[in-house]
């Protein structure tokens, strides 16, 4: 493909699709240049490097959260939406979650969200540091129920790779992980209660309950002053 047909915004649509289905270690230049008919080389052309890339992918996810209008909701809507969004957009990619950890993440799409969260925190009556850590608190929060079912796709995809019956093996580490937690009583009560329950997911409303008792404290904070 000539040079002048590629795009570093194909480029990145393209390495978002093949860092969904194959995650961080299946992202590498050849693979994504198969994917958009070019050479690798064409590719750096416009992205200069691998870490780059994973960069500009990482910040335009960042794109599809919704940024609810402030005029017409009061602030808890307006944050329970952003953190769904935000909680959605990680199941999506659950790829970003590790590149989070490997990466510095920022550009305009992060910066997006990040500045209407604390739209949403100042129009709630927090003030200056206080509304980063209000909004950061939410953001912990959401990132770390995400990171259970972010891991099980992240494993799965490991176990298939390296060949065998993914879905048989995971079946057996739950089954030895089972095993482990009837020693203790209330791991075995929980066990019981949730037999269908997948690697590191999360107990059912898990998200909802856990916002509700975050805005409430933030509220709490606020009628104390």
């Amino acid at each position: 493909m000539p040079r002048d047909t590629l795009t570093t915004e194909r480029i990145v649509r393209t390495a978002i699709e093949l860092l969904d289905a194959e995650g961080l270690e299946g992202l590498n230049m050849r693979s994504l240049g198969e994917r958009l008919g070019s050479a690798a080389t064409a590719v750096y052309w416009h992205v200069k490097s691998k870490d780059n890339l994973v960069k500009l992918a990482g910040d335009e996810v960042w794109n599809e959260i919704e940024l609810p209008d402030l005029d017409a909701v009061d602030w808890r809507t307006a944050a329970t939406t952003m953190a769904h969004s935000l909680y959605n957009m990680i199941i999506r990619h659950p790829w970003l979650v590790m590149a989070m950890g490997t990466h510095v993440m920022y550009g305009p799409g992060k910066s997006r969200h990040d500045d209407h969260g604390l739209a949403i925190y100042e129009r709630a009556g927090f003030v200056g540091a206080d509304a980063d850590r209000a909004m950061a608190t939410v953001f912990i929060f959401v990132l770390g129920i995400t990171l259970g079912e972010s891991a099980a796709v992240t494993l799965t995809r490991r176990l298939r790779r390296e060949g065998g019956d993914a879905e048989e093996q995971m079946k057996e580490m739950m089954a030895q992980a089972s095993e482990i937690a009837m020693r203790f009583p209330r791991l075995h009560a929980r066990i019981e209660a949730v037999q269908d329950a997948g690697y590191g997911e999360a107990p059912d409303k898990s998200l909802e309950f856990g916002l509700q008792v975050i805005f409430d404290g933030l509220e709490a904070q606020l009628a104390a002053r």
